[in-house]
């Protein structure tokens, strides 16, 4: 296990996450069943994309290493360019967010049903996600499937947590546009990390 690593991908997939749907996600569901519930659900859902994302970016390393670098720095790029797209137009659309997460979860379930509710709007929803996409070049980027996954999870968890124990709280202080810039900034320096070791190469 690489400490190093597992901090980057913490690091990198929590500030990409954060002003994510999921939080928003999250954060309605825990309004509709019980919190603990709904981040054992969603953190079951992470766990299995984090797994499919690490061992995708596992076989990525089976490529030619520039062919990795390359990729993967492109990966962050583009990450960064969403983010900063999204930013601006951040804040308007979280009401819609929520919305549309309250729609699903309109009858009230407890136990095991709560978390299956909670697990499957989670899993459905992330397909695709940014989160995904940088865990998968990470694990390209860094060839450290268990440090990258211990990182990326751990941070999934982390956010998700957040938003059902403060999110409305941490909504009132923080801005998602910020989050967002703070976000493609992450990925703007992976990505110059990244290009800088493709050409030095």
């Amino acid at each position: 296990m690489d400490l190093a690593v597992v901090a980057i991908a913490f690091g990198a997939i929590f500030v990409v996450e954060l002003p994510d749907k999921t939080f928003v996600a999250a954060l309605v569901l825990s309004t509709r069943y019980r919190p603990f519930a709904v981040w054992v659900g969603v953190g079951l859902a992470f766990l299995v994309q984090t797994m499919i994302a690490c061992t995708v970016g596992g076989l990525v390393t089976l490529l030619p290493h520039r062919v990795v670098e390359v990729v993967a720095g492109v990966i962050f790029l583009v990450g960064a360019l969403l983010l900063l797209r999204e930013a601006p137009r951040a804040d308007v659309e979280e009401a819609a967010t929520e919305e549309e997460y309250a729609a699903r979860a309109t009858s009230p379930k407890a136990g095991l049903a709560a978390v299956g509710a909670s697990f499957l709007v989670l899993f459905a929803a992330e397909w695709g996600d940014l989160s995904q996409l940088l865990t998968i070049s990470l694990v390209g980027r860094y060839h450290h499937t268990a440090s990258v996954f211990a990182g990326a999870w751990t941070a999934l968890l982390v956010v998700s947590g957040l938003a059902v124990v403060a999110g409305r709280v941490l909504l009132r202080y923080l801005r998602l546009s910020t989050i967002h810039y703070v976000g493609s900034a992450v990925c703007f320096v992976l990505a110059g990390v990244t290009a800088y070791q493709v050409v030095a190469a």
